[in-house]
C-alpha cells in the first residue's frame, strides 16, 4: 500500500519517526511530506533514511512530476501526525499554501489526522469547529491523548501513541467502511475489582484486550469513542477518550454518564457480580491457627440490564458480552432475554481462551434475529464483526 505521511510543525514530530518505521517494516511504501516548520524539529535526512525514499517538501521540487497533484492522487492512505491546529484549519478551509495541504486537497483516499497541540488550542472553539468540519467530510480525526505536554502542562493534546495510530491506520487500510462517522460510541473494557480491605480485592482475569480492540476499530470507522477502562494495563487506543475506573460502582457511574449522549453502548468489561458486603479499613490479619472469617457478599447492580431499561433513545444500540464456561449458547440466550440488549456477544472462556489472548471466537446472539458465528481470529476482527451488526441496526 502507498501511504503518505504528512508531518506538521509540532514538537511531537519526532514521534512520527516511530510511526514511519512501523509502516515501512510492515511493507508499506511511505512518502513523507513534512511542512517547513516540521523540518525545524526533524530534518530531511532523517525522513529520507527511515523511509528509503526522497522527501517531498516543496511544490516547486520536481515540477515535471506535478507533485502537488500526483502524491495525493496515488495514495491509498494519507495520515497527518502530528496534525497541528494550523494544519487542521487549513485542511478544513481548503487552503493549499504548501505541498502537504495540496496533497490533502487532491487525495481521494482515506485521510487520518492525529492532532497534537496544547490543551487550550485543542479546546478552542475554532479548532473544534474545524475538526467537526473534517469529520463531516469523511476524514478521521482522532482525539488527542491526555498527558504531559510541552513544559509542565498536562491535559488533552498529546499525540496518541504511534503504535496505536498505526493500528487505526491498518484498520482503515483494510477497507472497512467509515459507517460509524458522526456516531458516539461508549465501550467498557477490563475487569472490575471489589475491595476486601486496602490490600486485597475480588477480581477476574479480563485483560481488556477485546474492549480495546472494539474502541480502536470504532475509531477507525469514524466514531467518537469513550472508553471506560477498568484496571487495564494497555496503551490508550488512538482516538478514544479514556475514563479509568476500578470498581463496579465506578464503572456504572462512568458508563451511565457517557451513555446519555451515545448512539451505541458496548459492555465488554467483565463486571463483578458480587462485592464484599463490608470493606475493612485496615488490612485483615491472619490469626495463628485460626480459621479466617467468611466474607459475606452483596450483589452488584446489573449495569447491562439498567442500560436496556434506561435506553436514552429508541434507536440506541446496546451490546452485551457473556463469558461462559459451559452451556455457552443456552446461558447466552437466557442472558439476552434477561438483559434486554440488542446484541449479546457470547464466548467460551477457560485456559488459553478469550481472557488475555490476542485472538477470540464468538457467537453473536441477535434480538429478533439469527445468531452470527464469528470464527477464531484477531480480536480486532471480532470487533469489526460486532460493528458490522451494530451499523446495520443503526441504518
Amino acid at each position: 500500500m502507498k501511504v503518505v505521511l504528512g508531518v506538521s510543525g509540532g514538537i511531537a514530530a519526532y514521534k512520527a519517526c516511530e510511526l514511519l518505521r512501523l509502516f515501512t517494516e510492515s511493507g508499506h511504501e511511505v512518502r513523507v511530506v513534512p511542512t517547513r516548520d516540521a523540518l525545524r524539529f526533524v530534518g530531511e535526512p532523517t525522513w529520507a533514511a527511515l523511509s528509503g525514499r526522497p522527501v517531498a517538501t516543496e511544490v516547486w521540487d520536481d515540477v515535471h512530476e506535478v507533485p502537488h497533484v500526483r502524491i495525493g492522487q496515488g495514495a491509498d492512505l494519507v495520515v497527518v501526525a502530528p496534525a497541528t491546529a494550523d494544519v487542521l484549519a487549513k485542511a478544513a478551509h481548503g487552503l493549499a499554501g504548501d505541498l502537504l495541504t495540496n496533497t490533502l486537497l487532491t487525495a481521494r483516499c482515506p485521510v487520518v489526522f492525529a492532532p497534537a497541540m496544547h490543551t487550550e488550542m485543542w479546546q478552542h472553539a475554532a479548532t473544534q469547529a474545524n475538526v467537526a468540519t473534517l469529520r463531516e467530510r469523511g476524514s478521521i480525526v482522532l482525539d488527542p491523548a491526555v498527558g504531559r505536554l510541552t513544559g509542565s502542562d498536562t491535559g488533552p493534546g498529546r499525540l496518541p501513541d504511534p503504535a496505536e495510530i498505526f493500528q487505526v491506520c491498518l484498520r482503515v487500510l483494510s477497507g472497512r467502511p467509515r459507517d460509524l462517522a458522526g456516531r458516539k460510541v461508549v465501550v467498557s473494557a477490563g475487569g472490575t475489582r471489589e475491595a476486601i480491605d486496602p490490600v486485597r480485592y475480588i477480581g477476574n482475569r479480563s485483560s481488556g484486550l477485546q474492549g480495546y480492540a472494539l474502541a480502536r476499530t470504532a475509531a477507525a470507522r469514524g466514531a467518537e469513542v469513550t472508553l471506560v477502562a477498568a484496571n487495564v494495563a494497555l496503551p490508550d487506543p488512538a482516538g478514544a477518550t479514556v475514563v479509568r475506573v476500578e470498581s463496579t460502582a465506578e464503572l456504572r457511574e462512568a458508563v451511565l454518564t457517557a451513555a446519555g449522549a451515545a448512539d451505541v453502548v458496548v459492555m465488554a468489561a467483565a463486571v463483578a457480580d458480587f462485592r464484599p458486603a463490608t470493606r475493612s479499613d485496615s488490612k485483615i490479619k491472619k490469626s495463628d491457627g485460626g480459621e479466617p472469617e467468611p466474607i459475606r457478599l452483596a450483589t452488584n447492580p446489573d449495569i447491562l440490564a439498567e442500560l436496556g431499561e434506561r435506553r436514552t433513545t429508541p434507536s440506541q444500540v446496546i451490546v452485551g458480552f457473556a463469558a461462559e464456561t459451559d452451556d455457552v449458547l443456552a446461558n447466552g440466550r437466557a442472558k439476552l432475554a434477561r438483559k434486554g440488549c440488542d446484541l449479546l456477544v457470547v464466548n467460551q472462556v477457560g485456559p488459553g481462551l478469550a481472557f488475555g489472548t490476542p485472538d477470540n471466537a464468538a457467537t453473536v446472539l441477535v434480538a429478533g434475529g439469527e445468531p452470527v458465528e464469528v470464527p477464531r481470529g484477531p480480536k480486532e476482527d471480532v470487533a469489526d464483526a460486532v460493528w458490522d451488526l451494530v451499523a446495520a441496526r443503526l441504518g
